[in-house]
């Protein structure tokens, strides 16, 4: 049974915990409760309350009670409704509702109001006349729901649906993107930035208003649909852009100045038949990499790719410092040292060239994973949303051993639009020879390989409609679980989960960085009630830490926070990350955000595994961040109190069997003593 996070853990935790399970009438013998799902394996949980027509196009803590939140938009594609996860009863319960006039594109829930509550940012317009897309802003109510009498109408854009960001370092979210005049008028500079300069002080404040963006250098004209995204990618702990430009064919890259803005760092060619690109550290090396499908054709009636590719694109950068190296040689920064990983290397890279020396680019058939079949299609487009949502790869780490998995959905054959669609797992592995292992090159070598999941997978393979596939984690509880939305075709619901029930021997950390809401203390209601601004949604931060394994080995990673939420990417607004197999704290946990000032990141020293971080960061100089740091009584809280217990009432047995063995000693030898006759005073 899964409980809800505990801060500032301790031995009276563990004892209430155990408590908690002593027996009561109904379980006079055995006090633990059952476990929800039984079975080392992948298990189907059902739609967990989201039930009816409709599709998840979002997640977010709307109530701020730290447990992640679904927004759906219903059959009519204009009805918003919002569900609440409900810890006690394990399930999703509707909360709220927006009916919005026209049909809706995309959502993106975001504290646009800085009052610490989800705002709803509603992209929408006239299928027949669409042109460009019109953007409504609902501000949240503090004591729960929408005002929907009070709607901010923003500037409309081109098509390209805009990105959330922060411009300018005030911690509050702007917009980035093209709108109609911009692309008529400075087609060489269409880049426009909807600033964020809401005033809770000010009757009748408007939200934002229209600027030039600080984009220094030749710009784009941004793709439709696209991948942009806001990821560190210089390693400085600060959130970069990055942009999918000319129909696809090209990108850019945008690293932030702080207060001198964004200059372009790098541009390229992006291969042919290329489809969503994702962003995660694949290789462990601290470092953002990009990961994204190519394929040769896509059926227009259902969106299934043919002759698909998986592609990686290593991100290059400066290593981290081995055992005893010199992070700096001759006036020269060689590497990263641990305690100091946040440090812009100017020089990175990301070569995209398919030459046999390029060893920062990997591409592979995904025929590789299915060695014993026929080569299957990959579904990049769900053709059942107009205009159709492009899908990509699903990086998420699922069995926790520090290295992103792939979650996709393959069909056996590219003909026809009611062809099975079954989601796949596919786990990131070491390099092998071994037959389904995908990535290395002849002799079995290469940074990381991949192979499809076939153990304890039957449950979702039993699924053959599925449209969409994403990584959320149910309930909180530190493993990844799968949402799968379907099209009903089976008569089962459009959603379903599957509970990750695997047991893995390794560790995990969640992580968010709020937006510095309420000054990073209580927020209060109307009616006076205070809340905590948990609930909101920040892109841009960025994480990176070290970590020893078992074996004493240091390895650096890098994980970044809600980069893409654009065409229902469907990320959580926290980073999930899996630490591997380790026995001792995190040794350095640096997290940056984009506030402009000299130290835009902190290091926190020691943290605990299997723990979720809270940080609230400062936009002001010289003040000190605030951190808060929530433990999670697992399954094995009550074992290792009985443990404890059992093996204290042990000890206490021997110590008093010991203590009376040597009282008795003690007893004989002064009897003994007694009766001794002392020649020396005769």
């Amino acid at each position: 049974m899964r409980r809800p996070w505990r801060c500032k853990s301790s031995l009276p935790t563990l004892l209430l915990s155990f408590l908690a399970f002593l027996p009561s009438t109904s379980h006079a013998i055995w006090p633990f409760e059952p476990k929800r799902f039984s079975g080392n394996s992948l298990v189907q949980a059902g739609p967990m309350g989201l039930t009816g027509p409709g599709r998840v196009v979002a997640f977010g803590d709307f109530n701020g009670d730290q447990f992640l939140d679904a927004l759906m938009l219903g059959s009519d594609e204009r009805t918003l409704d919002v569900y609440l996860w409900n810890h006690e009863a394990y399930t999703f319960q509707k909360s709220s509702s927006v009916k919005h006039h026209t049909l809706v594109y995309n959502v993106v829930p975001g504290d646009f109001t800085h009052s610490g509550k989800l705002d709803l940012l509603v992209m929408s317009g006239d299928l027949f006349t669409l042109r460009t897309l019109e953007h409504h802003v609902y501000p949240a109510l503090t004591q729960g729901g929408f005002d929907v009498d009070n709607v901010f109408t923003l500037e409309s854009s081109t098509l390209p649906q805009p990105i959330p960001l922060d411009l300018n370092g005030d911690m509050k979210i702007d917009l980035l993107g093209i709108t109609p005049d911009s692309e008529r008028h400075t087609p060489s500079a269409p880049f426009q930035a909807w600033k964020n300069v809401w005033n809770a002080s000010q009757e009748k404040s408007p939200l934002f208003e229209m600027a030039d963006p600080p984009f220094h250098g030749t710009q784009c004209h941004i793709a439709n649909p696209h991948s942009n995204a806001v990821v560190d990618l210089d390693g400085d702990c600060l959130a970069d852009v990055f942009l999918v430009c000319d129909g696809g064919k090209s990108f850019q890259i945008w690293i932030n100045n702080k207060d001198e803005g964004f200059t372009l760092a790098q541009q390229g060619s992006l291969p042919s038949g290329i489809q969503s690109i994702t962003f995660a550290d694949v290789d462990r090396d601290g470092t953002i990499d990009m990961v994204f499908p190519t394929c040769s054709t896509v059926s227009t009636s259902s969106g299934l790719g043919s002759n698909c590719r998986i592609n990686v694109a290593y991100n290059q950068q400066l290593p981290l410092c081995a055992t005893g190296e010199q992070s700096v040689l001759k006036g020269v920064r060689k590497c990263r040292s641990p305690d100091n990983l946040c440090v812009a290397d100017p020089n990175f890279k990301f070569d995209l060239s398919s030459t046999s020396n390029n060893d920062a680019f990997v591409s592979f058939p995904i025929s590789d994973l299915f060695p014993s079949g026929p080569a299957p299609s990959l579904l990049v487009k769900d053709m059942t949303a107009s205009p159709p949502i492009p899908l990509s790869l699903k990086l998420g780490d699922a069995n926790l051993d520090g290295f992103p998995d792939i979650l996709m959905i393959i069909s056996g054959s590219g003909s026809g639009s009611k062809v099975g669609r079954i989601p796949k797992m596919v786990y990131s592995v070491p390099c092998s020879k071994s037959a389904g292992v995908a990535g290395c090159d002849k002799n079995g070598k290469g940074k990381r390989g991949w192979q499809v999941a076939t153990k304890g997978v039957g449950d979702l393979d039993l699924i053959t409609d599925a449209r969409g596939v994403s990584f959320v984690d149910m309930d909180e509880d530190g493993t990844l679980d799968i949402m799968v939305q379907r099209t009903g075709d089976d008569g089962k619901g459009n959603i379903l989960f599957v509970q990750n029930n695997f047991y893995y021997d390794a560790f995990f950390l969640k992580a968010i960085v709020l937006n510095g809401a309420c000054d990073n203390g209580w927020c209060y209601t109307e009616d006076g009630q205070k809340y905590h601004p948990f609930g909101v949604s920040y892109s841009g931060a960025s994480y990176k830490y070290t970590v020893l394994d078992t074996s004493g080995r240091r390895s650096a990673a890098q994980v970044g926070q809600l980069s893409q939420t654009s065409y229902h990417s469907l990320q959580s607004p926290y980073s999930f990350f899996g630490l591997g197999r380790t026995n001792n704290y995190i040794e350095n946990l640096f997290v940056g955000a984009t506030i402009h000032l000299n130290d835009h990141y902190i290091n926190m020293e020691g943290v605990i595994p299997n723990s979720k971080v809270v940080i609230l960061p400062s936009a002001k100089e010289g003040e000190a961040w605030k951190r808060e740091l929530f433990l999670r009584p697992g399954e094995w809280i009550p074992w290792v109190t009985v443990t404890v217990v059992v093996g204290m009432m042990l000890m206490a047995v021997i110590v008093l069997v010991l203590h009376l063995n040597e009282k008795r000693e003690d007893e004989l030898e002064r009897r003994r003593a007694s009766h001794t006759i002392n020649f020396d005073a005769l």
